[in-house]
C-alpha cells in the first residue's frame, strides 16, 4: 500500500471528527442562544405587564368618574313618578372592604362588581328613557376597565405559588353576587319598567361611588 494512502487516512478521520464537534459546538451555541432569547422575551413581557397594571390603577380614578357623570348624564334626573320604586339592595360594603396589605382582593372586588353593572346595563333597555350614545360609552368604558383587570389578576395569580386542591370563592365575593342577584330579581320582577331602570341606575351610582373609595385606598 502506498505510504501517502496511510498518513492521509487517519488525517482525514481528524479532520472529519474535528469538523463533527465544531457543529455541535455552534448546534448547541444556538440552542442556548435561543433559550435565553425565550427568557429574555418572557421577561420584558412579564415588566410590560407590571407597568400596564400599574398605570391602570392611576388611570381608573379618572374613568369611574367618567362613569359617573355618564350615568347620571344618560338619565338626568331621577323621575319623581318612580320615587315608590326605590329599594334598598343592600350593598355588603362593610364585607367587600379588604383589610391591608391586600391589593389583589381590592382588584378582585372591583373587576366584580364593573362587570357585573356591564352585565345589567348590556340588555334589556327597551323602556328605559336614556340617551344611547351615553349608555354605549358607559359600556365601553366598563368593558375596557374589566377586560384590563381581568388581565392583571390572572398574571398575578400565574406568579403566586400554587395551593393544593379546589380554592373556594371568598364569602364577600359570594355576598356580592346574591347582591347583584337582588338587581336582577328586581328587574325581571318589574318587567324591566322605566321606573325599575331608573332605581337601578341610582344603585348603579352608589356601586360606582364605592368602587371610587376603594380605587382611592388601593
Amino acid at each position: 500500500m502506498d505510504e501517502k494512502h496511510i498518513y492521509e487516512r487517519p488525517c482525514i478521520s481528524s479532520c472529519l471528527q474535528d469538523t463533527s464537534h465544531r457543529g455541535r459546538v455552534k448546534e448547541d451555541l444556538m440552542i442556548t442562544m435561543c433559550l435565553l432569547h425565550i427568557c429574555l422575551v418572557m421577561l420584558f413581557s412579564i415588566e410590560i405587564s407590571s407597568l400596564d397594571c400599574t398605570i391602570l390603577h392611576f388611570k381608573q380614578n379618572k374613568m369611574n368618574t367618567e362613569s359617573l357623570e355618564l350615568l347620571s348624564k344618560m338619565g338626568g334626573q331621577f323621575p319623581l313618578e318612580c320615587l315608590n320604586e326605590n329599594r334598598n339592595f343592600r350593598l355588603p360594603q362593610k364585607a367587600l372592604r379588604p383589610r391591608e396589605s391586600q391589593e389583589k382582593d381590592t382588584e378582585m372586588v372591583i373587576q366584580e362588581i364593573l362587570q357585573q353593572i356591564f352585565n345589567i346595563f348590556s340588555k334589556n333597555l327597551s323602556q328605559a328613557a336614556w340617551d344611547r350614545s351615553s349608555v354605549e360609552t358607559l359600556q365601553n368604558g366598563l368593558h375596557w376597565q374589566t377586560e384590563k383587570l381581568e388581565t392583571c389578576l390572572r398574571s398575578e395569580m400565574e406568579n403566586e405559588t400554587p395551593h393544593l386542591g379546589n380554592k373556594k370563592l371568598p364569602f364577600p365575593m359570594l355576598k356580592l353576587k346574591k347582591y347583584f342577584q337582588r338587581i336582577r330579581d328586581f328587574l325581571k320582577e318589574k318587567q324591566y319598567s322605566l321606573c325599575a331602570w331608573e332605581t337601578i341606575r341610582l344603585e348603579m351610582g352608589r356601586c360606582l361611588l364605592f368602587v371610587d373609595q376603594l380605587i382611592k385606598k388601593a
